[in-house]
């Protein structure tokens, strides 16, 4: 796969492109994530892993201003979005592909595409540059594609927005392992050559760490590991530890974190 050319860096160097500041997530007075705080630079790619059920769906719901968040800020270049306003987190360039893929069925790749363009200079030529295998797809409809290529679609389309945060759950959902070991590689050439921060929801954890330069294990709502990826995928024992929710053993097998 080729990428287009990197999107010219906004954020001052040294400073974060995205930041989390004690962000709750939730529905009504139901409390989901207790607490979020991230730091990420330009071209990071940040794994969110945990269990079923642990709120990794609703934290990115409410980064992208879906779900109204139930405290705490995200900003994007040192400027705040305004709390539940997906429409205003879009255009400062948060964009979320959700685990359903979200495509519109009845209508070709090539139309999804363009339907994603809006003002951005990105093309649909160079989103076919970007994947090689949707351009020789470009007339199917994307009811008709393989489940492996709507998941590249979907990641098509969200990069016609030239996203400076790209928000990716679940990219593994009801594909084979296979199609998965072939799809994730992708996460890290979008980063590395756009510029865009990547966070990613992903159930493939040691492929997730492959891929990223932080992970982070929630956990009934909370963050109970937060490690560089290259460290934690060679402590096995302290991420079955995190995911059965052992906090406690979890703190005392953690070394200190870099």
């Amino acid at each position: 796969m080729t990428i287009a050319e990197p999107l010219a860096a906004k954020a001052t160097p040294g400073n974060p492109v995205f930041v989390c500041d004690g962000v709750r997530a939730g529905y009504g007075k139901v409390n989901v994530v207790h607490q979020f705080d991230l730091e990420a630079a330009a071209g990071s790619v940040i794994a969110v892993l945990g269990p079923n059920g642990s709120g990794k769906t609703t934290l990115l719901t409410t980064l992208a201003g879906l779900l109204p968040a139930q405290a705490g800020t995200v900003s994007i270049d040192g400027q705040a979005l305004k709390n539940g306003r997906p429409g205003i987190a879009a255009r400062r360039g948060l964009v979320l592909v959700p685990d359903d893929r979200a495509l519109f069925t009845g209508l070709t790749v090539e139309e999804n595409l363009k339907a994603a363009r809006g003002k951005h200079a990105t093309t649909v030529d160079q989103a076919f540059d970007r994947f090689p295998a949707l351009a020789k797809r470009r007339k199917i409809n994307a009811g008709d594609l393989s489940g492996g290529e709507q998941q590249m679609l979907a990641v098509a389309r969200a990069l016609m927005q030239e996203p400076r945060v790209l928000l990716i759950d679940e990219m593994s959902m009801g594909l084979a392992p296979v199609i998965v070991e072939e799809l994730m590689p992708m996460v890290r050439k979008i980063a590395d050559e756009t510029g865009a921060v990547v966070v990613l929801v992903e159930q493939h954890v040691q492929l997730a760490l492959e891929v990223a330069d932080r992970a982070m294990v929630l956990v009934h709502g909370a963050v109970v590991l937060d490690r560089p990826a290259t460290e934690l995928a060679k402590q096995t024992e302290l991420l079955e530890a995190a995911y059965l929710g052992d906090v406690e053993s979890v703190e005392a097998k953690a070394p200190a974190a870099e």
